[in-house]
């Protein structure tokens, strides 16, 4: 990071929490659950040298993780980190980490399991000190728990401030000095009054001020581009028509005008008229410099017999890349006659927290869920830099972004459309024909969920064509046609979701529907999997 980049990050302007992961799927939740709270977090892997952190954080929390404290390779803290004087939380493997430290006999596992809810017993004991981080929250709460492991000792110079009929330990904090823990997950929409607890910590504990506001960043956002950028250097970045490329569009073109060329690859598994609709959005509405580039044949003939999911994202990925190499040296030979205009230095990305945490492992914890073609660097044939304005940001704070720099709401709040498009949600091979059948069928559909008023209710929507074929009739001939899957999910943060509840007779018209007018479908099912166990898309 240069100077001026440091100068400009949102730790230097905002008081900051600094969130240590351990490797848990759920470790981005504790910054969005912060963010919602106007406090400014931030995260870095849980073995981060602190000598080497470029600025002193209001308080620290350590997340939960995959590992027990006990394993040979478990991942742990810098020691340094309790030299900062600063507050700490401990979360599920954060609270073992604290009490492991203390006394490794602390933490005991192996058959000590409890997931799901628990009824947290609070422990008012007359001491504001210890009982500052449940302050406000009465004799008892509800808690989602999810461990192996727990502390079987309270450590020394600890009290106990909450327990659960499992776990006597399930929430301690220092005598005297401000460190806590707490064994279940306030970070989870499954804890209802979570967010109070880290509000308690947060601002009550460490002091931050919550004064983290949208349009706060957005101003010291676009300084930074410029800085980062120059006066001369132009960029190039990639637009879907969805609202996370659309807002750094947006973003690019505020902070350096026509130097962004916005560059639309027609894939060839675009949904019904999508090209059309984005050119008009880009150009005509947000005044964006806009290129189309027609890549559907080559993206189809690369995809040819490939069934296998990751094998697709890589060649969507790769393929996207050889385009945009292609436009870039095209709009770098265009600038050579045109005053004021450098060459192409920059790649702009759309990528979001909920991409980098299921495409990124650190050290010691979270799996890889899935690769996103828009994460993990750019390939050296590239020779351009990444730059990702909305990478620390959710989904519902990048609609937020956007409102606040003017976007119509109806585009603000469009359901998310992934890069590669339909050919991750036709099950095994992605054929002309099978892109046709996907296309139409996932139009009628949100064409219904839009005529009955519940497309906002859901936060993504769409249809899905399965490998498998089934027997049907139709117009008293036996038909073999595919099977297709309606998904449609609500969420907050997309890093869990729950299938929308959908009214019966509605799904009804929307199946007979895409029978009756898709030619290629025999039957319709609807997914009612949620995240976890299952993903939001299919592939």
């Amino acid at each position: 990071m240069t100077d001026i980049q440091e100068a400009e990050a949102p730790h230097n302007n905002f008081d900051t929490i600094l969130v240590l992961d351990f490797g848990s799927q759920t470790s981005h939740l504790i910054l969005r659950r912060l963010r919602s709270l106007k406090v400014y977090a931030e995260m870095l892997p849980c073995n981060t040298n602190i000598a080497e952190l470029p600025f002193k954080p209001k308080g620290i929390v350590f997340s939960g993780g995959p590992s027990s404290v006990y394993d040979k390779d478990a991942p742990h803290v810098d020691p340094a980190v309790f030299d900062l004087g600063v507050p700490i939380l401990g979360i599920c493997y954060g609270c073992q980490e604290l009490a492991w430290r203390t006394d490794a006999s602390n933490v005991a596992g192996g058959t000590i399991r409890e997931y799901g809810h628990a009824d947290v017993n609070i422990h008012n004991s007359g001491n504001a000190h210890t009982d500052k981080l449940f302050a406000g929250l009465g004799d008892s709460m509800h808690a989602y728990m999810s461990h192996f492991d727990k502390l079987v000792k309270l450590p020394s110079g600890f009290v106990v401030v909450a327990s659960t009929a499992n776990s006597e330990f399930a929430g301690i904090a220092h005598e005297s000095k401000p460190i806590y823990g707490v064994q279940f997950h306030p970070e989870l929409e499954h804890t209802p009054r979570g967010t109070e607890i880290l509000r308690n910590f947060a601002i009550d504990i460490c002091g931050a001020q919550d004064s983290w506001v949208m349009k706060d960043f957005i101003q010291k956002e676009i300084v930074r581009i410029r800085h980062l950028v120059g006066e001369t250097a132009q960029v190039i970045g990639a637009v879907s028509g969805g609202v996370d490329s659309t807002v750094a569009a947006k973003l690019m073109k505020e902070a350096i005008g026509d130097r962004f060329h916005a560059i639309l690859v027609d894939n060839g598994v675009m949904r019904l008229n999508e090209c059309e609709q984005v050119k008009e959005t880009l150009e005509e509405h947000l005044g964006i410099n806009l290129t189309v580039v027609d890549g559907a044949e080559l993206f189809l003939s690369r995809l040819k017999g490939v069934n296998e999911p990751e094998k697709k994202r890589k060649i969507i990925g790769g393929t996207f890349i050889d385009l945009f190499q292609q436009e870039a040296i095209r709009i770098e030979k265009e600038a050579e006659n045109t005053p004021n205009a450098g060459p192409v230095t920059w790649f702009l990305q759309g990528t979001l927290y909920p991409d980098v945490i299921e495409s990124v492992s650190y050290k010691g914890p979270s799996a890889t869920i899935k690769t996103h073609h828009n994460v993990g660097g750019l390939p050296e044939t590239l020779k351009l830099k990444l730059i990702e304005p909305l990478r620390e940001m959710f989904k519902d704070e990048v609609r937020k972004f956007g409102q606040e720099m003017g976007i119509h709401r109806d585009l603000v709040m469009r359901h998310p459309f992934p890069g590669p498009g339909i050919a991750i949600r036709i099950l095994g091979e992605v054929t002309p024909e099978r892109v046709r059948i996907a296309r139409a069928a996932d139009h009628i559909f949100i064409s219904e969920i839009r005529a009955a008023g519940v497309y906002d209710e859901m936060s993504q929507a769409y249809v899905a064509i399965s490998n498998d074929r089934a027997v049907g009739v139709q117009g008293d001939a036996r038909v073999y046609g595919y099977i297709a899957i309606l998904r449609a999910v609500k969420t907050l943060d997309f890093m869990s979701a729950e299938p929308y509840d959908f009214d019966f007779a509605l799904l009804k018209r929307i199946s007979t529907r895409i029978v009756n007018e898709v030619d290629g479908i025999a039957r319709v099912t609807y997914d009612i999997t949620s995240k976890p166990p299952g993903t939001i898309e299919m592939e």
